[in-house]
């Protein structure tokens, strides 16, 4: 019965909107470290996944010493470790400040498009792909270009 009654004293005092607001930003703290930490996880993967990639590649296929595989096929296992990068300095930033970063997201943005564009495969690819990802590009920088004059017009009004 004293269970039952201190899970109605709990439940009373959630129904304030501070308390309960309070219980948000732990959830949203929780969930931000554990992403962190799965985030890490899934960088070191992928940089030994790189090592034995490129080790394979330059020291067991024949020639030895040379790509047996196109750089650009390298350059998009960099560029993806570099996006996993940028994604978790976009989650850190949110532990630290409790606010998403617009600038941040939008680079990451850039750099993933980026990284779709390198390793674009011009045979296999139509006019309306490419279209859809200069549109993207364009809208990309666009969005930069005017977070940024915000942040410093903000910042130089302070």
């Amino acid at each position: 019965m004293g269970f039952f009654r201190e899970l109605s004293k709990q439940a009373k005092r959630m129904t304030s909107d501070e308390e309960f607001l309070a219980f948000i930003k732990v959830i949203e703290s929780l969930v931000s470290k554990i992403l962190s930490l799965a985030m890490v996880a899934v960088i070191l993967v992928s940089v030994v996944d790189l090592v034995i990639f490129l080790a394979k590649d330059l020291f067991v296929e024949q020639p030895v010493g040379f790509f047996t595989v196109t750089v650009i096929k390298i350059f998009g296992f960099f560029l993806n470790i570099l996006i996993a990068l940028e994604l978790l300095e976009n989650i850190t930033a949110y532990l630290k400040n409790h606010a998403v970063q617009v600038e941040l997201v939008i680079i990451t943005s850039l750099v993933a498009v980026a990284r779709k564009i390198i390793i674009l495969d011009l045979e296999k690819v139509d006019g309306l792909e490419l279209i859809g990802l200069a549109i993207a590009i364009l809208a990309l920088s666009i969005s930069f270009l005017i977070v940024r004059f915000m942040n410093k017009k903000s910042h130089d009004e302070h």
